[in-house]
């Protein structure tokens, strides 16, 4: 059984990545704040390639990602999940295909990673609800507490999912035209 061995056109793509997060172009900004590359790049990779592909991809991504911007909360479980789950929806009819659906695709997978990140530094912070602590140390510390998630939190999380969600439609079409012109068919999961 022949194995399959992954075009080095498509790693290249997915490297593009880190290197867009790092150069972070500032006329691609909205407010100060760039858009998700990451979701940018995995959607339209998981639509073509299945479910499995996606999640290996996701991880790939958050590993990725997350080795740039060390600290305690990680990419890793969203994108892994958005991969997979953006993979299984692109087996079922209806395809996502559409500017609108893409989109809005983009715009949830981004509010997903960007709250899965404000859910682990707060839990990691104590600051959570469910976790109350009579130290109120936890509180006072600078960085991602409640209230810095309420003020510059929210702000962060609002104009990224809305560039992510604007630019989706435009780039997300592009890749998916480009993969299913050029992925071997044994490529798909």
């Amino acid at each position: 059984m022949p194995v399959l061995r992954p075009p080095s056109p498509w790693i290249a793509s997915g490297l593009l990545v880190p290197m867009l997060a790092l150069a972070s172009p500032g006329w691609l900004k909205l407010a100060g704040v760039s858009p998700s590359w990451a979701v940018l790049w995995l959607l339209p990779w998981s639509l073509q390639t299945g479910p499995a592909q996606g999640a290996l991809a996701g991880a790939a991504l958050g590993l990725l990602l997350d080795g740039l911007q060390p600290g305690p909360a990680t990419r890793l479980p969203a994108l892994l999940l958005l991969g997979w789950w953006w993979g299984r929806r692109g087996r079922r009819p209806p395809a996502i295909e559409r500017s609108f659906n893409l989109g809005l695709v983009a715009l949830l997978g981004t509010l997903a990673i960007d709250l899965s990140l404000m859910l682990q530094w707060a839990v990691l912070q104590g600051s959570v609800v469910f976790q109350p602590s009579p130290d109120p140390s936890p509180l006072s510390r600078p960085g991602w507490t409640l209230m810095a998630l309420s003020d510059a939190g929210l702000h962060v999380l609002l104009a990224r999912a809305l560039l992510t969600a604007l630019l989706a439609p435009v780039l997300c079409s592009l890749q998916l035209l480009l993969w299913r012109r050029r992925l071997p068919d044994g490529w798909r999961s």
